[in-house]
């Protein structure tokens, strides 16, 4: 896979797009402005909206402090995500950018199917239910039928049950599945994911579809066990109906080039770790393993004469004061977020542990170690790092036949993945974190995000029907798949 270094397409279009009508007198018809929009015109920036949301909101704000790998520091506040204190706040950024972009991608798919362009439609296919199940797991039951209808006069929109968008989101991918046309090159400009005009750009978008229908599928393999790993097994075992990432070359990354437009989430590159530090949870896993992620990860720690102390974080959840904490503990690098910065999306390493997951538990054949060992070595390529010779004889790394294992290691394989590190700890209830004495919740890690507080006054008597059907509002309340 080819990852570009293309300027983004004009930014404005993908906030400036409004319905239009068709019975202006030609009178007033401007000839310098465009009746109708290309599909390509929405496709970059919808996904640099979306990929850089879910680097600096979803993971770098949320998910990171949630599942122990950032810790804010100094902090003499007693709140925190980490201390799993989480208020109606935590999910207003990923709900309003979630929309936006998913009313684009609709834009979208209406311009490519008036244009007969079937590949363009497909990746808004993609698109919509990649982003739906983001939304959809995060809050369970969501606005879907009805949302993205506010030019039809609906400004309050029904919500829909999770195991009804579930179905939808699956269908989309299989129809999308159905429409690539790996024949045809893409006719518009590059996109800044796939990059070059020609076929082989249509068949990497066909296995990011077919790779998240697995991501999405094994999420519902508790709640509906026989359907998902029947059609997990189906997609598996017939490559050339559903082809999916077979290497790293696959994998979809965003590289942002740090050039304007296609600038990082992080323009000013002390806002990444200002105030932040690294778990001890996070630091010490990765000292046992004596990972190569590590330096590129994090810095080394110094004690209160500024001497380098090696790499050392401090526990989540910490005690409020620290002052207790007599040494500058590592922080997240740099390297993560300078440009060229790497948007993820899905990777060629998660889809080799959701086959080790499927090896283990006896769903597909296959050797279970060498997947494993597939999977790590691809989660460290994405960071362009070699798995040393030796790191599978650490007797720390060698796989030892657990199924806690294989999800510590795709833990790390999910490194700023948006959500993925807290959906698989739901699905799973793993990695095993260390808690602190002093976290709220009971000491339970919030399962779900609570809807927005504008959603609740301004969509009042839908809203009451949802958490009616779901459940009460708070971050206790299990949704649809996650039944463990």
């Amino acid at each position: 896979m080819k990852k570009i270094k293309y300027s983004i397409l004009t930014l404005i279009t993908a906030t400036t797009i409004y319905s239009c009508t068709a019975d202006f007198e030609e009178i007033n018809t401007d000839p310098n402005r465009l009746e109708t929009i290309s599909p390509a015109s929405l496709l970059n920036p919808i996904l640099y909206g979306l990929t850089n949301h879910n680097s600096y909101s979803a993971w770098h704000n949320r998910t990171a402090h949630l599942m122990q790998g950032i810790v804010p520091f100094p902090s003499n506040d007693a709140l925190g995500y980490h201390r799993y204190w989480v208020t109606d706040a935590i999910g207003q950024t990923m709900w309003d950018n979630h929309y936006r972009w998913l009313k684009n991608i609709d834009e979208m798919e209406n311009a490519s199917i008036a244009a007969g362009d079937v590949n363009y439609q497909a990746i808004a296919l993609t698109l919509k239910a990649w982003s739906f199940a983001n939304l959809t797991d995060c809050f369970g039951d969501i606005p879907f039928k009805e949302a993205l209808k506010g030019d039809e006069g609906i400004l309050k929109p029904k919500f829909q049950r999770q195991e009804v968008i579930y179905k939808k989101v699956l269908e989309y991918l299989d129809q999308a599945n159905a429409l690539y046309d790996t024949s045809k090159a893409l006719i518009y400009a590059p996109d800044l994911l796939y990059g070059d005009k020609n076929t082989q750009a249509v068949a990497s978008w066909q296995k990011l579809n077919n790779s998240l229908h697995l991501r999405m599928l094994l999420r519902l393999s508790d709640v509906m066990p026989a359907e998902s790993n029947a059609k997990l097994v189906t997609i598996l075992n017939n490559p050339a109906i559903y082809p999916i990432f077979e290497s790293s070359a696959d994998d979809a990354i965003l590289i942002h080039t740090g050039v304007a437009p296609n600038l990082t989430p992080w323009p000013r590159i002390q806002d990444y770790a200002a105030d932040k530090k690294l778990s001890t949870f996070f630091v010490d896993q990765l000292l046992q393993w004596n990972d190569p992620r590590l330096p590129f990860w994090a810095t080394k720690a110094t004690d209160k004469d500024r001497k380098d102390i090696g790499y050392k974080g401090i526990p989540s959840g910490y005690a409020a004061n620290e002052g207790a904490i007599d040494y500058n503990p590592s922080a997240p690098n740099n390297n993560t977020a300078i440009a060229p910065m790497k948007n993820i999306i899905m990777t060629f390493s998660e889809v080799q542990f959701i086959k080790t997951e499927l090896a283990f538990k006896g769903i597909i054949s296959g050797d279970i170690e060498s997947l494993y060992k597939s999977g790590i070595t691809a989660a460290m390529k994405i960071w362009n790092i070699d798995t040393p010779f030796e790191y599978f004889s650490n007797g720390n790394v060698a796989y030892n036949g657990t199924f806690e294992q294989i999800m510590l290691q795709k833990y790390f394989a999910l490194y700023f993945t948006d959500n993925q590190q807290w959906l698989e700890f739901r699905r799973t209830g793993f990695p095993v974190m260390p808690l602190q004495p002093n976290l709220y919740n009971n000491g339970k890690m919030p399962v779900r995000y609570p809807y927005p507080q504008d959603v609740k006054r301004q969509n009042t008597e839908n809203y009451q029907d949802a958490i009616n059907q779901m459940g009460p509002d708070d971050i206790n309340t299990r949704v649809w798949w996650d039944i463990k």
